[in-house]
C-alpha cells in the first residue's frame, strides 16, 4: 500500500526530519497517509511549496490515513474546508492571506483551540502565526512528477 517511497532520515539541530522522494500523485498521497497515522488532536501540518507541487495530494493522503472518505480539494477560494473525523481534519489555503486581519477571518485561531488536525497550504504566508510545534512539510520538484518531501518537527519513530 505504501508504494515505493524512498525514505531518508537525518537529524538537524536535534529535530528529526523524514524525507521521501515520490514519483507520482499516488505516492505523494501515500506519504501524506503515512504522516497522518502519527498525528494527534491539535497537530498543525504546515505545507510549503509552489503551485502544482503536490500539497493537496498530500492532504488527500492525510485524510485517507485518518480514515476519512471525504473528497479533498484545494480550498483556494473558500480558504478552508472541513472534512470531519475524530479528530476533525481542517484544510486551509493561505495563498490569498495578506495580514493578520485576513488570517483571523479564516477562523485559523479558533480551529487551533478546538483540537482539530490542521493542514495549512501556503504556510509561508503565515509563518509568524504558526505554533512552534507545527510539523513542517516542504515540497521540492525533482522532475515533472518527481518530488522530494521533507517533514520536520516529528520524531523519527512517528513517521515509520
Amino acid at each position: 500500500m505504501w508504494y515505493s517511497l524512498r525514505k531518508f532520515i537525518f537529524l538537524r539541530k536535534e529535530r528529526a526530519a523524514v524525507q521521501w522522494e515520490t514519483c507520482s500523485e499516488r505516492e505523494t498521497e501515500a506519504a501524506g497517509a503515512r504522516l497522518a497515522a502519527r498525528l494527534h488532536p491539535g497537530s498543525v501540518v504546515a505545507l510549503y511549496g509552489g503551485l502544482g507541487m503536490g500539497k493537496t495530494a498530500f492532504v488527500r493522503g492525510m485524510a485517507e490515513g485518518m480514515g476519512l472518505s471525504a473528497e479533498v480539494s484545494s480550498p483556494t477560494f473558500a480558504l478552508v474546508h472541513e472534512y470531519g473525523g475524530t479528530p476533525p481534519l481542517v484544510h486551509f489555503d493561505m495563498y490569498r492571506v495578506n495580514g493578520w486581519e485576513d488570517l483571523d477571518s479564516t477562523g485559523f485561531f479558533d480551529y487551533i483551540g478546538r483540537g482539530a488536525v490542521l493542514a495549512v497550504e501556503w504556510s509561508e504566508n503565515i509563518e509568524a502565526a504558526l505554533p512552534p510545534d507545527a510539523i513542517r512539510v516542504r515540497f521540492e520538484a525533482l522532475g515533472e512528477t518527481k518530488r522530494r518531501i521533507t517533514v520536520t518537527g516529528v520524531e523519527e519513530d512517528r513517521c515509520g
